[in-house]
């Protein structure tokens, strides 16, 4: 038997709470296609720079320095956690994450992963595998309508999400793209031009969402509303 504490909760709702769960669900994606514009809440009031100093104080050096070259460029971030600052809109970014905790990555020069810097950009499915081909620190959230990518510093991802841009629009293979990013990069290192590197080469789109298509029937899902308000009704305690 599998052990107890590995289980997730999901197996453990009662009935009034998987249909309470629905019930919620659904309104609020009732709700979101019925608004006009972006649902994007207004970023949370800036944090206290000396707080936010004592905070990443102890932090790796990697974690640190990005901390301090984010808060140099952008200000003090909108929220903070003990593992992480988190800017909003802080454009051309709409969300920067500086982790406190560090992860080993390569490509193109080994590095430890902790700013993470995201942009509007759907990606079309049939895209997805060559993006992903190209750099595994670049994450792509399709519903959400997202493109991130994760270094540990901004040029590094502003490259990767240009050459993500390249392979969408098929001016690069993933391998091209590879070649053109360690180039770039080296670039810009040494202080030569690295248009890359330096400044998006393209529009960046607006918010827009990738919602997919319903799998379920209509007819499963009327249903399911229906036994959802006869539930909180009281007239399936009938």
């Amino acid at each position: 038997m599998a052990n107890e504490q590995a289980k997730s909760a999901a197996g453990r709702y009662s009935a009034g709470e998987r249909l309470k769960i629905a019930s919620v669900a659904m309104s609020s994606n009732s709700r979101l296609h019925a608004a006009s514009g972006s649902q994007t809440q207004p970023p949370a009031e800036l944090q206290n720079p000396e707080e936010v100093e004592r905070l990443i104080e102890g932090w790796p050096a990697t974690a640190k320095q990005a901390a301090e070259t984010t808060m140099r460029f952008y200000g003090p971030p909108n929220e903070m956690t003990p593992s992480r600052l988190i800017w909003f809109n802080n454009a051309p970014w709409k969300r920067t994450v500086v982790h406190r905790d560090e992860v080993p990555h390569d490509f193109p020069v080994p590095h430890a992963d902790v700013l993470e810097q995201v942009i509007n950009y759907p990606v079309p499915a049939d895209k997805v595998g060559e993006v992903g081909l190209f750099d595994k620190s670049v994450i792509i959230a399709q519903t959400m309508g997202e493109v991130s990518a994760c270094c540990d510093n901004e040029a590094s991802n502003v490259l990767a999400l240009n050459m993500v841009h390249e392979i969408v629009s098929g001016t690069k293979t993933p391998e091209q793209a590879r070649e053109t990013a360690s180039e770039q990069i080296t670039a810009w290192l040494m202080n030569r031009p690295a248009p890359y590197a330096e400044d998006f080469q393209f529009a960046l789109p607006e918010e827009q969402f990738q919602t997919d298509e319903p799998a379920v029937q209509h007819d499963i899902v009327d249903q399911a509303i229906k036994k959802v308000k006869d539930f909180f009704s009281g007239d399936e305690h009938k």
